[in-house]
């Protein structure tokens, strides 16, 4: 595992359930020295680190005879780390990409930025609705693991890498599922977090669940068009690593990015948001790369870029919303979306707010 925040020292814990060997690599000292002399990690404090499970500072040493590697990284730094990597393991040892984002200097997929840096390597994606505690916890969690050699057959499927990493983890209380699009899991663990800043916003206001559930689906609706603009499944977007994920990190606190987006929606400023935070929340940094992918391929994400002109464009919470509620009236089918346009009534009193590009 490499990585040893709370979601990575999750994985560890799960995959040594699942009767792995198991060695965490972390950046930190301190992590190090707090499993060695505790058996906890700083980031997972509540939870015991069995003796089982390496904790090593020491990259080489970490991937040392090593079958398969777990990316935990945020998305931010996964490319230099994959850099890292990919100098010290041998050609035919797979990657697992845990990461969930859009790099923001190219616009990149997690799956295309370990291209650029692992070249030739194989690559599977893990992706799903999962806390780090709960799953620490041993509470039961399902997951997608998606690679594009699964196949059609049940012979491929299972000789596929996804499968194999399925294996790897799969327990009593850990349930993957495979899919053959990585390019549709990882767009829905890239926008979601986009999202759940939005949810957060509107909980920080003090709206109740109506406002929720129309942002979640609204919401689901933007990761189909982005999924599908890049050549993904809208069908994918349906499945653990689109709705379900979506639906669990837009509902609860123990959500980086949902906390982040009620301090928001209560008044904070996104400095005072973020401040002290030892936790990155991943969907302020996506804010910014999914709404310019979206604008460079021509999708419409108008909750993504009323969150980015939030975070970003200095507008004021309210009159984001307002811009949101008073766009044109569309129709909800994709087989009319584009096709029909009403003007708003709302709009006829004063005229629509804009949102920065």
């Amino acid at each position: 595992m490499v990585g040893a925040g709370a979601w990575g020292t999750a994985l560890a814990l799960a995959a040594e359930r699942a009767g792995r060997k198991i060695t965490l690599w972390a950046r930190e000292p301190e992590v190090v020295e707090g499993v060695a002399m505790r058996r906890r990690n700083p980031f997972l404090q509540n939870h015991l680190i069995p003796g089982a499970i390496k904790v090593t500072n020491d990259l080489a040493q970490a991937l040392k005879g090593t079958q398969l590697v777990v990316l935990v990284v945020p998305s931010q730094y996964l490319r230099a780390m994959a850099r890292e990597v990919e100098a010290l393991l041998p050609a035919d040892v797979p990657v697992v990409i845990c990461a969930k984002g859009i790099e923001g200097d190219s616009g990149k997929l997690m799956t295309q930025v370990i291209a650029d840096e692992m070249p030739g390597r194989p690559q599977a994606i893990l992706s799903g609705p999962s806390f780090a505690d709960e799953v620490a916890e041993g509470q039961p969690t399902a997951v997608t693991i998606a690679s594009e050699d699964v196949g059609a057959t049940h012979e491929t499927a299972m000789a596929s890498l996804a499968a194999r990493v399925a294996l790897s983890f799969s327990s009593p209380v850990f349930r993957p599922y495979l899919s053959d699009d990585p390019l549709g899991v990882e767009v829905g663990g890239a926008v979601k977090n986009v999202l759940a800043i939005a949810c957060g916003i509107a909980a920080g206001r003090g709206f109740g669940s109506n406002p929720r559930a129309a942002l979640i689906t609204r919401g689901l609706a933007e990761i189909k068009r982005l999924a599908q603009a890049l050549g993904g499944r809208r069908e994918t977007v349906t499945g653990l690593a689109g709705i379900g994920d979506l639906t669990l990190t837009c509902s609860s606190e123990q959500s980086r990015n949902f906390s982040f987006g009620k301090a928001l929606g209560a008044g904070m400023t996104p400095d005072e948001a973020l401040a002290g935070k030892k936790s990155v929340a991943e969907g302020a940094v996506n804010a910014k790369s999914v709404t310019a992918l979206a604008a460079r391929l021509g999708v419409d994400m108008p909750i993504c870029q009323a969150v980015y002109a939030v975070i970003y464009g200095g507008v004021e919470v309210d009159a984001a919303m307002k811009a949101l509620l008073t766009r044109p009236i569309k129709a909800e089918s994709r087989e009319l979306e584009g096709l029909i346009s009403l003007p708003n009534p709302a709009n006829y009193d004063e005229p629509e707010t804009e949102i920065p590009a």
